[in-house]
């Protein structure tokens, strides 16, 4: 069966944070890059979107948030055998203790806010999602 391939180039992301500027932004961000985006403010809610059964090519993770931080949440995820790109997205310093927490819980990639298009390109690359 031949799969319709523009379909299959299209990515996909999932923006993880609990700050409505910090949404905004990183929605613009991946709109702007032609990347279809959804937005939720906590873990849990990251976690009830993929148990609704939704899949996403990128997820940009923030790591403070309230009810699941992104820690736990992205702990969940790699549990659930959800094996989307996650990438980190907070203010802590790439060195403190909590971020190597957050790398440790299953992080594809990190980095710090603000979140830039150069670094979202970054990641994009890292991880071999083009667009």
């Amino acid at each position: 069966m031949l799969k319709n391939t523009k379909a299959a180039t299209k990515i996909t992301a999932l923006v993880v944070d609990d700050s409505l500027i910090n949404q905004r932004i990183h929605h613009k961000l991946l709109e702007n890059l032609g990347i279809e985006n959804q937005v939720v403010g906590n873990g849990k809610e990251a976690i009830d979107v993929h148990c609704s059964g939704k899949h996403f090519d990128l997820i940009l993770m923030d790591m403070d948030m309230p009810i699941m931080n992104g820690i736990e949440a992205t702990r969940t995820l790699r549990a659930m055998g959800i094996r989307s790109t996650i990438a980190g997205v907070s203010s802590h310093s790439s060195l403190s203790e909590d971020t190597q927490e957050f790398i440790e819980a299953g992080l594809d990639d990190y980095q710090e806010k603000p979140l830039t298009p150069a670094k979202l390109v970054a990641i994009l690359h890292k991880v071999n999602l083009h667009v």
